[in-house]
This record gives C-alpha cells, sequence and structure tokens, in this order.
C-alpha cells in the first residue's frame, strides 16, 4: 500500500470515529485571532515614554519534564496539578519581571496533553495583564502519535491594553515530511496584533514560531515570511515590535552543532537528532539584522555567546533561539535581560527588553 493509499484509508477510519468534524485544521487563509479578556481588569497607565516587552515559549507548561521527541524522555499527558503547579510559577515570573506586552509560544489552550487548562485564560486572571489573542499552530481532533490525543497549541500575546486588531497569518507547511505526518503536524503562523498603547497610534505586534526541525528551507521560508510581515508594518510607518522563536542562531555563533548537547544519554556517538546541525543556515537571520534593531545587538552577543543563550534541556542553556526586534534606535540602551534563572520554567527562558514608545 502507498503513502496515499495509506493516508486515505486512516482518514477515512478515524473520519468515522469522529464523525464529520475535520481532523486538523488546516488554517489556509489569513483570518481573526481568537481574543481573550480577564475576568477582572487591572489599572493601566494612561501615559508612557516607554514599555517593557517580553517574549517567553513557555512549553504548554511542562517546564523542565523529560518529554518524548524533544527531552530524552517518555512522558505525553501531564497531571492537571503538574500543569497548574507549572502555571503559577509561570505566572510568579512574570508578575516579577512586571512586562507590559507578552509574547508567547507552545500555549496550549484545549489539548488533552495539559490537562486541557486554557492557559491564555489562565494567565490573563492570574497576571495583571488584561488582553489577550491566540492563534492556533496545531489544533487537531486527534493526533495518532503516542497517545497525543486531542491537540490545540500555538502563539500568544497578552497587553495591559486593549487590542483593536488580531490577525493569524499562515506559514508553510514543512516540505521535508510524508503526506500522514505532514496532514497531523503543526500549521505554524505569525499573529500580528494591534493594541491601544498610549502615546502611539496604536502598536504592532508580531509574533512568531518558526519551524524547529525541518530539514530542508521551510524554517527559511518562515523568516523570510516573518520579514516580509515587518517591512510592511514598518514601510507604513506604523511602530512595532516583533519575535518570538525564531529557531536559528545569530550570525557568528561559536557553535553551529548542537549534536553533543541535544543527543540523549542512550544515543550512539555518532548520531545527531534531526534539525541539531545549524551550519547550513548560519546566514539566515542576516537579512532581519540587517534591516532591524534587535534588544541584543550583535556586537554584545559576539562578546558573551552564553550570556544569551535562551534555550535549555536540564540545567545549563545551550544556544540562543529567542528574539525581540524593533525599528533603528528603537530600544531603551542596556535594558534587554536574558532570564537564565528562569530556566526550570520551561525550556526556553524569557527575554526582555523596554521599547521607546514616545520621544
Amino acid at each position: 500500500m502507498n503513502k496515499v493509499t495509506f493516508l486515505s484509508v486512516v482518514l477515512v477510519i478515524l473520519g468515522m470515529l469522529f464523525g464529520c468534524e475535520p481532523l486538523v485544521t488546516k488554517f489556509p487563509d489569513e483570518q481573526p485571532a481568537n481574543r481573550y479578556e480577564s475576568i477582572v481588569k487591572s489599572d493601566v497607565p494612561s501615559d508612557v515614554g516607554s514599555i517593557m516587552v517580553m517574549t517567553w515559549n513557555i512549553r504548554f507548561a511542562a517546564a523542565q519534564i523529560p518529554w518524548f521527541g524533544d527531552s530524552c524522555g517518555d512522558r505525553v499527558i501531564l497531571t492537571r496539578q503538574e500543569v497548574l503547579n507549572n502555571l503559577q510559577a509561570i505566572a510568579d515570573k512574570i508578575n516579577q519581571i512586571q512586562p507590559d506586552i507578552l509574547l508567547m509560544q507552545e500555549v496550549d489552550v484545549e489539548s488533552k496533553r495539559s490537562a486541557y487548562v486554557d492557559q491564555v485564560q489562565w494567565l490573563l486572571d492570574n497576571t495583571y495583564l488584561n488582553y489577550g489573542a491566540f492563534a492556533s499552530m496545531w489544533e487537531a481532533q486527534y493526533v495518532p502519535s503516542d497517545g497525543l490525543g486531542r491537540l490545540n497549541t500555538g502563539n500568544a500575546v497578552l497587553y495591559r491594553w486593549n487590542i483593536s486588531e488580531t490577525t493569524r497569518i499562515p506559514l508553510a507547511l514543512r516540505g521535508d515530511q510524508d503526506a500522514l505526518t505532514r496532514y497531523f503536524y503543526l500549521r505554524r503562523n505569525i499573529l500580528k496584533v494591534k493594541t491601544d498603547v498610549p502615546n502611539t497610534n496604536g502598536l504592532y505586534v508580531l509574533d512568531v514560531h518558526t519551524a524547529a526541525f525541518s530539514t530542508d528551507d521551510t524554517k527559511k521560508k518562515h523568516l523570510e515570511t516573518f520579514k516580509r510581515e515587518i517591512d510592511r508594518v514598518a514601510d507604513a510607518g506604523m511602530p512595532f515590535v516583533a519575535g518570538g522563536d525564531l529557531n536559528g542562531l545569530p550570525p557568528g555563533s561559536d557553535s553551529t552543532n548542537y549534536c553533543d548537547e541535544s543527543r540523549c544519554l542512550d544515543d550512539p556517538p555518532d548520531f545527531c537528532p534531526d534539525g541539531a546541525d545549524y551550519s547550513p543556515e548560519v546566514d539566515w537571520l542576516v537579512p532581519l539584522y540587517t534591516s532591524y534593531a534587535f534588544a541584543v545587538p550583535l556586537d554584545e552577543y559576539a562578546l558573551n555567546n552564553p550570556l544569551y543563550f535562551t534555550q535549555a534541556h536540564g540545567t545549563a542553556p545551550n544556544k540562543k533561539l529567542d528574539y525581540l526586534l524593533t525599528r533603528s534606535e528603537g530600544w531603551v540602551s542596556g535594558s534587554s535581560v536574558t532570564h537564565q534563572d528562569a530556566i526550570p520554567l520551561s525550556d526556553h527562558v524569557p527575554v526582555t527588553a523596554r521599547l521607546i514608545v514616545s520621544p
């Protein structure tokens, strides 16, 4: 039986089990993102010269629990108490840092693996942030792999101020997968939101999570689409901040192959996980660095790479994947912090910086 025939059989069987509702939401076109509000609103400043922006891949509140497929573990389901405990630790960190705008990745809203907790709503209700937007990158009634079951996860942006526009912009599907895997796999996006920040005509936020383990040029396509969307906002003269988990290394990184850090203890010495070798991708972030100001400038990163590493499986971060960027001279000088003290809370740490919104 060829792959196409096998896929058809699988989909027919699953369709019989789950009725007429699509097994996987495909998101073919741009569409509004889902909006959220906290139950109780917090007071917001009406006049600001700069705001704190944070990006954080929260790993669906799995903290550093060894997980199948990405951290040498075999867990696929969290208990509700594990989810709530980990969310509380994330909320505590948010409340400590006090960002005005929070870009997040790998946020679950209705997933078996995270006890069906709507993590966007939970974080709004347990922090001072008032409004949110969510764009799914993986919504499936049933994922027939390792007991994952129902899944809905994606990007989210949380704000103090009200949201006036939301858009989910689809990104290219991976080109290195067979048809069955691709059907049930992630459909990544850019979450684009406009919010009513004081002293602006509306501030745009673009939140992205590009391909992680692709072995072709899918990630490059995602980065190119991300830049095009930023260019459109910048060319229109609108203030903006962009960022997220770009799954790429800064140009000039000391090491571009993380096979040693990514290898599990029982892997053979010559094994290199898919996507662990970044050598073919060393220039993929150059167009963004050339056009825009990053919260961590390249010259600072070059002085001490490990100081700015953001991903860690275990106790030590091993590469920088998470970024914030804006127009030229848009950051308060020296305001960026890579919060490596938050390593126990996710496999990524948050990055913050102060964005200038008025002279």
